[in-house]
C-alpha cells in the first residue's frame, strides 16, 4: 500500500479517548495520521497524546504561527487521502452540513475534496433530533459516509443510540475507503464460509472444525476492493464483516438452498465453506437416550453444492472452490477441480503447519486446469487477496 494520509478531526466529547486508540491503530496500520483538535476537544484530551501516537504535530488553532503556512488548513487538505471526524458532535455536523468554517477543523473540512467519513457521538436525544438527522442527510447528499453510532450506556447516564463506534470498526471503515485499489468494482461476489450443523436430535449435531476465518477474510477483502459481496455463513463466532451482506444458515440443505437462490446474479462464487458430506437419515424429535451397547446412526448424502454450481454455471461466471486434504494434496484437488466443473480450486493440507482450521494463517496451493501456484505461509487476509488476484487474472475480458 502506498502510504496514505488520514486527517482525523476530533471534537469535544467524552469519546475523545477512543479517538486516541483509533489514531494508534491507524498509525500501526501504516497510515500517516494528521490530527486536528477543536478547542473544546482539548478540554478532554491534550494534543501531546495524539502527537506521541502519530509522530505528527497536532493542529488546534487556525492562526498558530508555529506552522510554516498561514493557510495550514489548505495545505493539510491538499495532502489528505481521507478525512475522518470522530467523535463528531452535533455542532461540527451542523457546521459541515452548512459550510460554516470558523475554526481549524471546520475550515479544513471545507477545503478537503477527498473521501470523508463522520462518526456521530452524542446524547440519544441530540442524535435523534430532527435537526441533527437533517444535517446528517445533507452530509450524505454531499458524499459523506456517515458511520452509524452504537447503542449502549452513554456518558450522560442514559442508555440509547449515540455511542461512538469502537476503534476497530472505524479502522475497518478507513480501510474500506482508501486502503485498497477498487479493482473489483462492478462485480458481484458470493462467498460461502464456516461449517454446517446436521441435527441428530434437539441436543446434538454433526459438524466439523471450520471456524469460517478464511471465508470471512475473502468476503472482507473483496468488499475492500470494491465488490458487492454476499456472504453465506454457517454457524461461527466471528463478527460479521462490514460492507458485506451476510446470510446466516445452519445445515448443508440451508446452505444449498441459499446458494441456489443467490448464484445466478453473481459474477464470481468462492466456496470456502466446509459443508457436511453426510447428515443423519432420521432426526429424532426428542433427545436420544443413552442405552446399553453401541448405537448405529444411518447417514445419507447431502447435496453437492459445488457440483451443482458447476453444472449450472452461467456464461462468464467464475467458480472457485476450496479443498482440505490430508494426503495427495495436488492430485486429489485436481480431481475435484475436474469433477466439479469449476475454474479454480484452493487446496491446503491439514497436515501442514500453519494451515488448517482455526488459525490466523494458511498455506494454499492455487490450482487451475492449466497451472498451479504454491503460496507460502501467510495470514488469511493476505491469502484472501492472493486468491482474488488469481481470479482476476483468470477471468477473461468480455
Amino acid at each position: 500500500m502506498e502510504k496514505k494520509t488520514i486527517v482525523v478531526g476530533v471534537t469535544g466529547g467524552i469519546a475523545c479517548y477512543k479517538a486516541a486508540a483509533l489514531c494508534s491503530k491507524l498509525t500501526q496500520r501504516g497510515y500517516n495520521v494528521e490530527v486536528v483538535l477543536t478547542k473544546n476537544a482539548t478540554e478532554f484530551i491534550g494534543p501531546h497524546t495524539f502527537e506521541s501516537l502519530t509522530h505528527n504535530r497536532v493542529m488546534v488553532d487556525t492562526f498558530d504561527r508555529n506552522f510554516q503556512s498561514h493557510v495550514e488548513h489548505v495545505a493539510l487538505a491538499d495532502k489528505a487521502d481521507l478525512l475522518l471526524v470522530a467523535p463528531a458532535t452535533a455542532n461540527i455536523i451542523a457546521k459541515a452540513a452548512h459550510g460554516i468554517a470558523d475554526d481549524m477543523l471546520s475550515t479544513t473540512i471545507l477545503a478537503c475534496d477527498c473521501p470523508k467519513l463522520i462518526a456521530p457521538a452524542m446524547n440519544t436525544r441530540m442524535y435523534e433530533n430532527p435537526v441533527t438527522q437533517d444535517n446528517l442527510s445533507a452530509l450524505r447528499r454531499y458524499g459523506w459516509e456517515v458511520i452509524e453510532p452504537a447503542t449502549g450506556h452513554l456518558a450522560c447516564g442514559a442508555t440509547g443510540k449515540g455511542k461512538m463506534p469502537e476503534p476497530e470498526d472505524l479502522l475497518e471503515a478507513v480501510d474500506h475507503a482508501v486502503r485498497y485499489e477498487k479493482d473489483l468494482t462492478g462485480l458481484r461476489i458470493l462467498v460461502t464460509a464456516g461449517p454446517t450443523r446436521e441435527r441428530l436430535d434437539p441436543v446434538r449435531f454433526i459438524s466439523n472444525h471450520s471456524t469460517g476465518k478464511m471465508g470471512y477474510a475473502v468476503a472482507r477483502a473483496a468488499a475492500y476492493r470494491g465488490a458487492q459481496v454476499t456472504l453465506i455463513s454457517g454457524p461461527v463466532s466471528l463478527k460479521k464483516p462490514a460492507y458485506v451482506e451476510t446470510v446466516d444458515v445452519e445445515s448443508a440443505l440451508d446452505m444449498f438452498q441459499a446458494v441456489q437462490s443467490q448464484a445466478e446474479e453473481h459474477d464470481i462464487i468462492i466456496k470456502t465453506a466446509a459443508v457436511a458430506d453426510y447428515r443423519p437419515a432420521q432426526v429424532s424429535g426428542e433427545k436420544i437416550k443413552k442405552e446399553e451397547g453401541d448405537l448405529s446412526l444411518p447417514l445419507e448424502r447431502t447435496d453437492d453444492i459445488l457440483g451443482w454450481l458447476g453444472q449450472h454455471r452461467k456464461p462468464r461466471q467464475f467458480l472457485c472452490g476450496f479443498s482440505m486434504e490430508t494426503e495427495n494434496l495436488v492430485e486429489n484437488s485436481r480431481q475435484k477441480l475436474s469433477r466439479k466443473g469449476i475454474q479454480m480450486i484452493c487446496a491446503n493440507s491439514l497436515r501442514q503447519e500453519g494451515a488448517g482450521f482455526g488459525g490466523e494463517t494458511n498455506v494454499l496451493t492455487l490450482i487451475t486446469p492449466s497451472w498451479e501456484e504454491a503460496l507460502p505461509l501467510m495470514s488469511k487476509e493476505e491469502a484472501a487477496h492472493r486468491v482474488l488476484d488469481a481470479i482476476l487474472r483468470e477471468r477473461k475480458p468480455t
